[in-house]
């Protein structure tokens, strides 16, 4: 069976849907889409009405795209009010073989939770960050070992219901299967992982529109996170409030204008804008751009402030993710911060090479990473869907006489 996953991240400005598959340890995207949210303040529902109808043009884009329908998903949520628990559980080996299945695992980490988890907020994630056999031997992976009773040492991650119940409502309108949900920093860091970070203390900082998330991982596992209401759109507020254009306006300056360091900026490059008084100015690439690199400074400086508050470890490695690190020259308003203890993310699969996306596209590869855990396979799709999607029962409707027939004839017959 082929391993196909979708993920949807649900933001302040976008939500977006990617479909991809895991083959041989590789990511290939099938499908993306975007839209552009409604309802939705700080990565919160607030209007369910609003919603709805932006997941379903978001879904159908990317239906349109596969000519399938998707029907299962995994969802981010927001992070705020996170709580973080060191959790403890056992299970005995009672297959005859005595040998550790994906079962054991699975029951080892529900025993972990039972009756530990307080009324009123909702599981997120079971991280285990070790396995011991017998109570002697530790290991990372204990599929496959021989043991009498297997244990696990796992963080657990939990918000509020509230937080929660309106995504699972939202999508329960549209026929949606939520498989599993997560904090979409946990996609940034599987979306951005290398090696090295198995066994070190790192931060990622993620900027979106309407919030900047910080997230510390220790050794790979999410200890520690933080949501700032701070983001790509008090930037949009700012040019907004002092060129008297409106925020539409100001996005548009931003994104075609703007550069996120005045370095390279030009005094000389200039646009031409209607304020909200009706009088025509011209603004300039340079003092726009200090407007933006005044914002992105606080931004990060705060962030900054922010990680060393969320941890007292050594932080050896900090990544900025997110739409607004796409800037031009961000890197530069990133250095004056940051100095080199900061890195800018490259997410760089084909078909959705844009920082946006590393939440989603991280979300695919930890979900596979569960599924290897628990020694599963699973697709969003059956295997008479697959073979669709393979073409097998894809029927092209060629006309003999069109340009395109006569050369698949052509190509056929001689």
């Amino acid at each position: 069976m082929r391993k196909i996953i979708a993920s949807l991240d649900i933001g302040t400005y976008s939500v977006k849907l990617v479909v991809a598959e895991i083959l041989k340890g590789k990511m290939n995207v099938l499908a993306v889409s975007e839209s552009k949210s409604d309802g939705i303040k700080n990565g919160v529902i607030i209007n369910k009405e609003e919603v709805i109808p932006v997941l379903k043009e978001t879904f159908q884009k990317c239906e349109d795209i596969l000519d399938l329908s998707v029907r299962k998903v995994i969802v981010t949520v927001p992070s705020y009010e996170a709580d973080f628990m060191m959790s403890e559980g056992s299970t005995t080996i009672t297959n005859e073989e005595k040998i550790v299945r994906g079962n054991d695992i699975v029951r080892a980490m529900q025993a972990s939770i039972y009756n530990k988890v307080p009324s009123g907020l909702e599981i997120v994630g079971i991280v285990p960050t070790n396995f011991c056999i017998n109570d002697e031997e530790i290991v990372k992976n204990p599929i496959n070992c021989h043991a009498n009773k297997l244990t696990v040492k796992s963080v657990i991650t939990m918000i509020p219901k509230k937080n929660v119940a309106p995504i699972f409502q939202c999508l329960e309108k549209l026929n949606i299967e939520v498989i599993d949900i997560s904090f979409s920093s946990l996609g940034d860091y599987y979306c951005l992982q290398e090696d090295r970070f198995n066994n070190l203390v790192g931060a990622i900082i993620n900027i979106g529109a309407g919030t900047t998330t910080l997230s510390i991982f220790n050794k790979g596992v999410l200890t520690n996170t933080k949501v700032l209401e701070i983001g790509g759109q008090n930037i949009d507020n700012d040019i907004s409030f002092i060129y008297k254009v409106t925020k539409s306006d100001a996005k548009q300056l931003k994104e075609n204008l703007g550069l996120a360091h005045t370095r390279l900026a030009s005094a000389s490059s200039l646009k031409k804008v209607t304020n909200k008084l009706g009088e025509e100015i011209t603004i300039n690439q340079y003092e726009l751009s200090e407007v933006i690199m005044s914002r992105l400074e606080e931004i990060l400086n705060v962030a900054k402030k922010q990680i060393n508050l969320l941890t007292k470890k050594e932080i050896h490695y900090i990544i900025v993710t997110g739409g607004v690190s796409e800037m031009p020259d961000f890197e530069l308003t990133l250095g004056n911060v940051f100095g080199n203890n900061a890195s800018l993310a490259n997410v760089n699969e084909i078909g959705a090479r844009h920082n946006k996306f590393s939440a989603c596209l991280g979300l695919i590869k930890y979900y596979d990473s569960k599924l290897k855990l628990r020694n599963k396979s699973f697709s969003i799709f059956d295997l008479e869907e697959q073979e669709i999607l393979s073409g097998k029962k894809r029927k092209m409707n060629i006309s003999d006489n069109s340009i395109l027939g006569k050369l698949f004839g052509y190509f056929f017959d001689n």
